[in-house]
C-alpha cells in the first residue's frame, strides 16, 4: 500500500491534479463537487490530494488564476497593443474564443464562479478588471471611428463576451469543427452583423 502511495504521488504533480479538479469543478459545480470526488476521478485517495495542496479551494483558485493568466496575456499580445483601436478589439476578441477553446475547463469553471469563496470572489475582481480594459479598448474604437459610437462600450464588451462565453456549455473539444470557423463567426456576428449586404 505504502508503495501505491508513493507511485501516485509521483504520478500526480500540483498542476495534474489542478486539472483533475478543474474537470470535476466544470462537471458538477465547485460548490457541489467534494475532494471525495477529485480523489476519485484521479484513481487516488484524499491524502494523496492533500500531500499536494491544503484544500479544494486552493484547487480552485489555481485554475481559475490559469484562467484569468490567459485571458491578461491576450492583452499584452503584440496586436492587442499596436495599431488601430477596432482591430486590437477584433484580435482580443478573437483571442478570448481561442483562449475558451483552449481552456475549456479553466474558463468554464471561471464563468460560472459566483463569488460563494474567496477565491472566487479575487477571480470575479480581476475579469471585471478585464471586462473593464475591454471597454476601454471599445472606447478609443469608438473615438477613431472604427465602432458604432451610439453602443455603450461596457454593454459592448458584456455581449461580445456573453457571445464567447457561451461556448463552454456546448464546446467539446473531441467533438469540434474548425476553431477558426467558431472564431470567425462570433467575429462576424459582432462585426458585421447577420443580415445580408
Amino acid at each position: 500500500m505504502q508503495g501505491r502511495a508513493a507511485e501516485n504521488r509521483r504520478r500526480y504533480d500540483i498542476d495534474s491534479l489542478t486539472d483533475v479538479a478543474l474537470r470535476v469543478f466544470a462537471r458538477k459545480g465547485y460548490d457541489g463537487a467534494s475532494m471525495d470526488d477529485v480523489a476519485a476521478e484521479a484513481g487516488i485517495t484524499k491524502a494523496g490530494i492533500y500531500h499536494h495542496v491544503r484544500g479544494k479551494e486552493e484547487l480552485l483558485a489555481r485554475g481559475l488564476g490559469r484562467a484569468l493568466d490567459a485571458l491578461y496575456a491576450i492583452l499584452d499580445e503584440p496586436a492587442a497593443k499596436d495599431g488601430f483601436a477596432a482591430a486590437r478589439l477584433q484580435h482580443v476578441i478573437r483571442r478570448v474564443v481561442q483562449t475558451t477553446t483552449q481552456h475549456v475547463a479553466e474558463v468554464t469553471v471561471l464563468f460560472r464562479a459566483r463569488g460563494n469563496s474567496q477565491a472566487e470572489r479575487d477571480a470575479l475582481e480581476r475579469r471585471r478588471r478585464f471586462d473593464r480594459l475591454v471597454a476601454d479598448l471599445v472606447r478609443a474604437a469608438q473615438r477613431e471611428g472604427g465602432v458604432r459610437a451610439d453602443l455603450d462600450p461596457a454593454l459592448l464588451t458584456r455581449l461580445a463576451f456573453g457571445m464567447s462565453n457561451s461556448i463552454v456549455e456546448w464546446y467539446r473539444p473531441e467533438r469540434a469543427g474548425d476553431v477558426s470557423r467558431l472564431t470567425e463567426a462570433v467575429l462576424g456576428i459582432l462585426f458585421e452583423g447577420i443580415t445580408k449586404r
